[in-house]
C-alpha cells in the first residue's frame, strides 16, 4: 500500500508541475493577435493638425495628379470631381504667383484626358507614371532645374498618387505640403489614413505639413 500511495503521490506531483509550465509558459507559445483579428477594436486616432503656411513661389512647385477622366470621373470617385473647384483656387493661386505647375497623368490617358477645368498650359509639363510619378519620368530632374524645393501636391487616389508622390518627394529631400481637400478618393477612410500616413511615417511625417487650400498663403 504504501508503495502504491508514492506512486499516486508521484504522479500527482509531476502532473502538478506540468500544469503550473503550461500555465506560464502557454501565453508565450500561442500566436499573438494580429490587426485583422483586433480590427474591431482599434480605436480612431485624434485627426493631425491643419497648419497654415506660407510658400515662395520662386521654390515652390504645385503638383497636379491624374486629373484625367480615367481616374477623376462621377462613377468612380466622385470626391474628386467635388474636390474640383478648391483645386482650381489653388491652381489660380500657384499661377498667379509664378510657382510652376506640373501634371501627371495615370498609364494610358493623354493631356487632354485631365479635367477641363485644371487644364495644363502648354508650357506646363506633364509626366505619366503609376502611384510614385517619381518612377520612370523626369519628375525629379523637372523640379530641381526649376529650383523647386517644396511641393504642394493634390490629386487622386489619395492612397495612390498622392500618396507616393508625396512619400517619394519627402524622401528625396523636398518639403511637401498636402491639402486635404485637394486629394480624394473612393471613400472617406482612404483618405483618412493617407492623412494619418503623411504626418506618422519615418521619415516623411518630418518634411510633410498637412493644411486647406484656404491656409495656403
Amino acid at each position: 500500500m504504501k508503495r502504491y500511495s508514492f506512486s499516486v503521490t508521484g504522479y500527482a506531483m509531476t502532473y502538478a508541475c506540468f500544469l503550473f509550465a503550461f500555465c506560464v509558459f502557454l501565453p508565450a507559445v500561442l500566436p499573438a493577435q494580429n490587426i485583422i483579428d483586433e480590427w474591431s477594436t482599434v480605436k480612431t486616432p485624434a485627426p493631425p493638425e491643419l497648419k497654415s503656411v506660407t510658400l515662395d513661389a520662386k521654390t515652390t512647385a504645385l503638383l497636379m495628379l491624374d486629373f484625367n477622366k480615367q481616374t477623376c470621373n462621377a462613377e468612380r470617385r466622385p470626391r474628386c470631381i467635388a474636390s474640383i473647384p478648391a483645386v482650381k483656387r489653388l491652381l489660380a493661386l500657384a499661377r498667379a504667383k509664378g510657382a510652376p505647375v506640373v501634371y501627371s497623368l495615370s498609364p494610358g490617358a493623354a493631356r487632354a484626358d485631365i479635367a477641363q477645368e485644371l487644364a495644363p498650359r502648354p508650357d506646363e509639363p506633364v509626366v505619366t507614371s503609376g502611384p510614385d510619378k517619381f518612377l520612370g519620368t523626369d519628375l525629379e530632374k523637372i523640379l530641381k532645374e526649376k529650383g523647386v524645393r517644396t511641393v504642394i501636391v493634390v490629386g487622386t487616389a489619395a492612397h495612390g498618387a498622392v500618396l507616393y508622390t508625396a512619400s517619394g518627394a519627402a524622401l528625396r529631400g523636398f518639403s511637401v505640403v498636402v491639402p486635404v481637400d485637394g486629394m480624394s478618393a473612393e471613400d472617406p477612410y482612404a483618405e483618412q489614413y493617407v492623412a494619418w500616413n503623411l504626418v506618422n511615417a519615418p521619415r516623411v511625417s518630418s518634411q510633410t505639413t498637412l493644411t486647406k487650400i484656404d491656409l495656403i498663403r
